[in-house]
């Protein structure tokens, strides 16, 4: 295919998701909102598209069986990723949400994940691997701006500075070590042992970014407000300021965020159920 019309397909998936997403949530967004998120995907595949090329199977599923725990649980690790061959090598590549550079500052989590994918590639599957990468989705945000003010040289600048490849050393010694986390993690879930970080580490900045852990992590934890350690955070950085507690729950975000959300909700709707409301 042309590259025009790869974009094209690209409009036409992004507007398909779109829709089954809207009627799964019932929620929708404003038609600018839509549009910034479109933008983001097409400058993604701009600039991942020699990558998009050249994958040779999408969504692969890695399975390591009959794992077992201290505790003599039995366990699976599943994983999926998506396989390149180019020329002579082959790459495996693993797509996460976060920035690059918070990928970067914590190179090591993404590292003991990405072996076990790799020690499964070559060691259960006997196939081939040269390299293991991890793409960030994550939009920079001097990118955005720059679209925003439609400063098409800054464009090219943040586009060509913007670098969401990040690879990652193969080390199978550590596969092992890694195995036994995961098998840790499953005796405490198993034991009902959700002990929450202490609020020292709510209050922390995460390595990489400008962004406490509070505000990256626990905002969009379902649990947080049964954990103890957030709600020492919730009501006044442990000073006693319980009053402001409630702003917690009254949070839905700024004027503009909420007046977008009902007129994007609006819009959605079919005039007939308005006209009954």
């Amino acid at each position: 295919m042309e590259e025009y019309e790869i974009i094209e397909k690209i409009r036409e998936y992004f507007e398909d998701n779109y829709e089954t997403m809207r009627l799964e949530g019932g929620h929708a967004i404003t038609e600018d909102l839509k549009q910034l998120a479109l933008t983001q995907v097409l400058y993604y595949f701009t600039k991942m598209k020699e990558v998009a090329n050249h994958v040779t199977h999408t969504e692969v599923k890695l399975t390591l069986p009959e794992q077992r725990t201290p505790d003599g649980r039995n366990f699976t690790i599943e994983g999926v990723v998506d396989i390149v061959r180019d020329d002579d090598e082959t790459w495996m590549y693993d797509i996460k949400t976060h920035e690059p550079d918070y990928i970067r500052s914590n190179i090591e989590l993404y590292e003991k994940q990405l072996n076990v994918y790799a020690h499964i590639w070559q060691e259960l599957r006997k196939e081939q691997l040269d390299s293991t990468a991890i793409i960030s989705t994550a939009y920079p945000q001097a990118l955005k701006q720059a679209h925003l003010m439609n400063d098409q040289f800054r464009i090219s600048y943040e586009l060509a500075k913007w670098q969401p490849m990040i690879q990652i050393p193969l080390v199978q010694e550590k596969v092992a070590d890694t195995v036994l986390d995961f098998a840790c993690v499953v005796d405490d879930i198993e034991g009902k042992k959700f002990r929450p970080p202490p609020v020292e580490i709510l209050h922390a900045t995460l390595p990489g970014t400008s962004t406490i852990f509070a505000t990256r992590v626990c905002r969009n934890c379902d649990a947080r407000f049964s954990c103890s350690s957030y709600r020492e955070y919730a009501v006044g950085t442990g000073k006693g300021e319980r009053g402001n507690f409630r702003k917690y729950f009254d949070d839905f975000g700024s004027d503009t965020d909420q007046e977008d959300w009902v007129n994007a909700n609006l819009n959605a709707r079919n005039p007939d159920e308005l006209n009954t409301l």
